[in-house]
């Protein structure tokens, strides 16, 4: 699973011109779930960012966290995050998960940030969206499942 995080001080996504979900502060959530991920890694994804501790503090120093400043999640699937562009110009996407999986691991995902007390909307899985942002900072990480696995062996 690879996902790219983007704190924001807003953002929204529309399908078909009508808004499907909007936030304040918090964290913009791209999502893509490869063939090789499992129901650990939405977990774990989910633990990790709960976590993260990339808001400033009174001292200008990122040290806060979604629930230490009351952010919102907007989680949105990405396949293309999955994208192979090791060869040729043209990206390959074998590496992403069937829809039907990558669709069950996503909701996984967004059913743990709100178990964790976090309000979390989402786009529209498989559908075209149009995402709006206003990037704070601008602060944008990169998370991957595979990296984290080996950090917790």
């Amino acid at each position: 699973m690879r996902v790219v995080i983007q704190r924001v001080t807003e953002a929204s996504v529309k399908v078909d011109g009508k808004t499907v979900g909007e936030i304040g502060k918090g964290f913009l959530i791209l999502v893509g779930v490869a063939k090789c991920d499992v129901e650990d890694d939405s977990v774990a994804m989910a633990e990790k960012i709960s976590k993260m501790r990339i808001f400033e503090d009174e001292n200008g120093k990122m040290n806060l966290s979604l629930f230490d400043v009351g952010g919102s999640v907007l989680a949105v699937s990405q396949f293309t995050l999955c994208a192979d562009c090791r060869r040729g110009n043209r990206p390959d996407y074998m590496n992403a998960a069937p829809p039907i999986e990558a669709n069950r691991l996503y909701e996984l995902f967004v059913s743990e940030m709100r178990k964790k007390g976090i309000k979390t909307e989402t786009g529209v899985f498989g559908a075209d969206m149009k995402v709006s942002l206003l990037n704070d900072g601008p602060v944008t990480i990169v998370l991957d499942s595979e990296e984290l696995k080996k950090s917790r062996k």
